[in-house]
């Protein structure tokens, strides 16, 4: 399984990437979580404590790293495009709660179709995750949708978009579906967050084809006390980690 977690800032994809890395690890299965995006917060909502978190550089800041697998340098401005990575995940991963956490970082770049070395190394990176068929590979992306652009992502099994029920997320459920397309990724589920009343659970079914639809977590103010404790969701809200297992199975069946 090779999921690619991604949607608009601040509708939760993390803690729907953190709870289900938990419950998949909780069944024993060996499980790789990615954290892809510039603002990296997976591993708070994956129970690492913050001393351990601070202790970590994204790959992505490996300068040295970058340079001694690619061969780049000041000095050189030819490198390996298939850098070796595969011994990236067990040197630099930290593991809590049964999941290895992997802090890749992005690339900032004002273009989507950067080349540069360190895109080539994080490329290489969740390339070779998406191959290692051992693991549950759970990658939390950036917000937004540049990572499509530069193509990150191919090969990933499917994309699961996090939403809230909103015009906003809507689109960008849509936009995720159409770039997807174009990677080769024709599975493209939805998730919907912050799910509040009847209201926003008719809004959500009327506009997500139900094959698309994994399933709704509703508004809980556990997950915010979760939060601003530094704590796993998981480890806070049985009512949440419920409604995320649920969608869990669900993957599971399709």
């Amino acid at each position: 399984m090779k999921i690619a977690v991604t949607g608009k800032g601040g509708v939760g994809k993390t803690t729907f990437a953190a709870t289900l890395a938990r419950l998949y690890a909780e069944e024993g299965r060996p499980v790789l979580a990615a954290d892809v995006d510039p603002d990296a917060n997976l591993g708070l909502a994956l129970g690492f404590d913050e001393e351990t978190l601070d202790s970590i550089i994204p790959i992505s800041k490996m300068r040295k790293l970058v340079e001694e697998r690619t061969g780049a340098s000041a000095d050189n401005q030819f490198y390996h495009l298939n850098p070796k990575v595969d011994d990236i995940p067990e040197k630099y991963g930290k593991v809590c709660n049964g999941v290895r956490l992997l802090v890749l970082g992005t690339v900032e770049t004002g273009g989507g179709g950067c080349v540069c070395p360190e895109h080539v190394m994080l490329k290489r990176i969740i390339s070779n995750m998406v191959l290692r068929r051992e693991d549950v590979v759970i990658l939390d992306m950036e917000a937004g949708l540049e990572h499509l652009g530069r193509g990150t992502t191919e090969g990933v099994d499917a994309f699961i978009v996090v939403i809230e029920p909103g015009a906003r997320s809507v689109q960008t459920y849509k936009n995720v579906k159409r770039l997807a397309k174009d990677l080769g990724v024709a599975q493209v589920k939805v998730v919907a967050n912050k799910v509040r009343n009847e209201e926003d659970e008719a809004f959500i079914l009327e506009r997500i084809p139900q094959e698309d639809l994994l399933g709704m977590i509703h508004y809980n103010t556990e997950v915010i006390d979760a939060d601003r404790q530094g704590k796993s969701p998981y480890d806070f809200s049985e009512t949440v980690t419920g409604e995320i297992r649920s969608i869990k199975d669900k993957i599971d069946r399709q």
